[in-house]
């Protein structure tokens, strides 16, 4: 089963994501795991990426689609994945889906996780990440972006009738029951 786990920042994506994979054994595939980890080890990925991460931008799509097609070629990735962070644009959508046909496969879901704007704030600026754009204007600047650059994707998988849009308010447990439900 491929998912893809969906919405802005501080919607709870990673925490959904590590349930899911619990529940269905498929491997976890974050952008975000793989940027910081990047960063952490200053290779000249991170730094690259860090850079841009830094300015509250989103790192270019030729870098994200290759880390990422280059991730799923691993044997993990041959029976699904919780994909979590991409697709973020049209571009990387598209790739994600020509990669998937080539490979005959498909997406089955898309996940998106539906939480008001002063929640998602709030839940950044407690979650203690540390990261430089975790301030209240960088969030907004961050969110800004999503809502420009990242919601297209969302209509892109509407129109192949995939979206499942969760209320992601409530307990951890309350929002996977309803992702649990979106899935049958």
């Amino acid at each position: 089963m491929n998912i893809i786990l969906f919405g802005p920042p501080g919607a709870g994506k990673g925490t959904q994501a590590e349930k899911l994979i619990s529940r269905f054994n498929i491997p976890h595939l974050s952008t975000g795991n793989i940027f910081r980890s990047n960063i952490k080890n200053q290779t000249p990925l991170g730094k690259k990426v860090k850079a841009i991460l830094d300015d509250g931008k989103l790192v270019p799509d030729e870098t994200v689609v290759e880390i990422v097609t280059d991730e799923l070629q691993k044997d993990e990735y041959q029976k699904g994945v919780v994909l979590d962070g991409f697709p973020r644009t049209v571009i990387q959508a598209t790739a994600l889906d020509k990669f998937f046909s080539d490979n005959g496969s498909r997406i089955d879901a898309f996940v998106t996780l539906s939480v008001p704007e002063e929640e998602l704030i709030s839940r950044i600026l407690s979650r203690g990440e540390g990261r430089s754009d975790d301030t209240p204007e960088k969030i907004k600047t961050r969110l800004q972006v999503y809502r420009n650059e990242t919601e297209p994707v969302l209509n892109h998988y509407k129109k192949q009738n995939l979206v499942k849009v969760i209320d992601g308010v409530g307990s951890i447990d309350e929002i996977f029951d309803r992702i649990l439900k979106a899935l049958k």
